[in-house]
Parts: structure tokens; C-alpha cells; sequence
């Protein structure tokens, strides 16, 4: 059966008020299961809200991250005008910002019938499939969540799409980080997702050129929508 989400395409919003946001919609799902303890989907009801997002340049960690893989200080954050917050999903520290598809998924797991680990293999296969829709194979590191280019050569390896979660009651938000045409130069900063040994890159950094954004946020959203069985109503 297909699952009814709402989408919103945030356009650039901050960092902090599209978290605000994102809790919002997250209290509403909860407050519906309490309402309805069995999970089980009404007619009508939504399985959840998809938002897409660019951010400003940002950097968050997440609750089991270690602040030292931030490599610079409160000054040079205000140089290079970034923001910075520890925040509530798991994973460590990763960067946001603009030429990036920024996707949070809000989703009631319980109506897709999904854990929370074929839920993130979920987001990775519809970025994979979306890859390789533009000529680049893509797939996954047993040992790191995301989306990798050469997962299986230790010195090419290098990461097109972060992970990161929060789940309770099996309602998820946060979500992932698919760098499109990124600044990649943000991520010398860091050690992205706590790897000291593991590159990062963007669609841009592959072609060699700047990508249509919009043409892979569209057919991101088809193959999210294909991967989840669910149907994309646009508010």
C-alpha cells in the first residue's frame, strides 16, 4: 500500500529554526500514535512529512560525537561565517550548506513497517539509485553509514552522502546530506562523521563541473518515493 507523506522543499533556511521546525512535525506524529496506540494508519492519516533543505554554512555534531573533531575555534567559525550545534541525532560531526540536498525525513516507521536500520538502508539505496541515474556507481561501507564512491579502496574511498538519524517511538527526523555542488573545502575543517582516513566529495568534484541541483532533487524525490512505496503531496 502506498504510504501518503507531505513534502516541503524549504528553499535556504537556517539551520536552528528548520531543527525548531522539523521537532514540531516530529510532536505532532507522536502525539497522533499516543491518540492511536497501535501505530495503525488511519484513513486519511499521513505516514509522515520529507523536507528538503539548504542550509547555510553550518556545522553540527550529534549526541554521541566528540567535540574534538571540530579542528577550529569559535573565531574562525565567525571567519569563514559558520554556525556550529551539538545536536539530538546520532552519528558525529558532519557540515551543511549551500549546493547540498539537505533531506529530513519525518516518518511514522511503524506505518512503513520499517526498523531503523532498513530505514537508513532505505535512504541509501534511494541515493545510490539516484547516482547512478547520472553515470556514478555508488555504494555502501560496512563500517560507516552514508553513501560512498570506491568503498572498497582504502585510499579512493570517499563519502557523497551523510547519515545521520534521531528515532523514538519510532518516528525518525534528522536525515541525510547529499552533496550535489558543495563547497568541499568546508569539510578540511573537520573530520567528517568522525573519519580521520576517508575523503569526501560532490557530484561537482566528479563531472568536474556544477550539476543541475534541481533536476537531482526531482529525481531524488522519484526514487525515494519508489524505494519507500509512498506518494509525495506537495504543501
Amino acid at each position: 500500500m502506498s504510504k501518503t507523506v507531505t513534502f516541503q522543499d524549504l528553499g535556504s533556511a537556517d539551520y536552528k529554526k528548520t531543527w525548531e521546525y522539523q521537532e514540531e512535525l516530529f510532536n505532532k506524529i507522536l502525539e497522533e500514535k499516543l491518540a492511536s496506540p497501535t501505530g495503525k494508519e488511519k484513513s486519511g492519516s499521513l505516514a509522515g512529512y520529507l523536507l528538503f533543505v539548504e542550509h547555510p554554512h553550518v556545522y553540527t555534531l550529534g549526541k554521541s560525537g566528540a567535540e574534538n573533531n571540530l579542528l577550529i575555534n569559535p573565531g574562525f567559525l565567525k571567519k569563514i561565517g559558520a554556525d556550529y550545534y551539538r545536536i539530538d541525532r546520532g552519528g558525529d560531526i558532519t557540515y551543511h550548506g549551500p549546493g547540498q540536498i539537505v533531506g529530513y525525513p519525518i516518518f511514522n516507521l511503524e506505518i512503513f513497517g520499517l526498523g531503523i536500520k532498513q530505514y537508513i538502508q532505505n535512504l541509501e539505496e534511494a541515493i545510490i539509485r539516484t547516482l547512478a541515474e547520472f553515470g556514478i556507481p555508488a555504494s555502501r561501507l560496512p563500517s560507516a553509514s552514508g553513501v560512498w564512491l570506491d568503498p572498497d579502496n582504502p585510499v579512493r574511498a570517499r563519502k557523497i552522502c551523510a547519515i545521520g538519524v534521531r528515532a523514538s517511538r519510532h518516528v525518525t527526523m534528522h536525515g541525510f546530506a547529499f552533496n550535489v555542488n558543495t563547497d568541499l573545502s568546508y569539510f578540511s575543517h573537520i573530520n567528517p562523521c568522525g573519519l580521520k582516513d576517508k575523503g569526501v566529495t560532490s557530484m561537482e568534484k566528479e563531472f568536474g563541473q556544477k550539476q543541475d541541483i534541481n533536476n537531482v532533487r526531482e529525481r531524488l524525490k522519484i526514487n525515494l518515493s519508489s524505494v519507500f512505496q509512498m506518494e509525495l503531496i506537495q504543501n
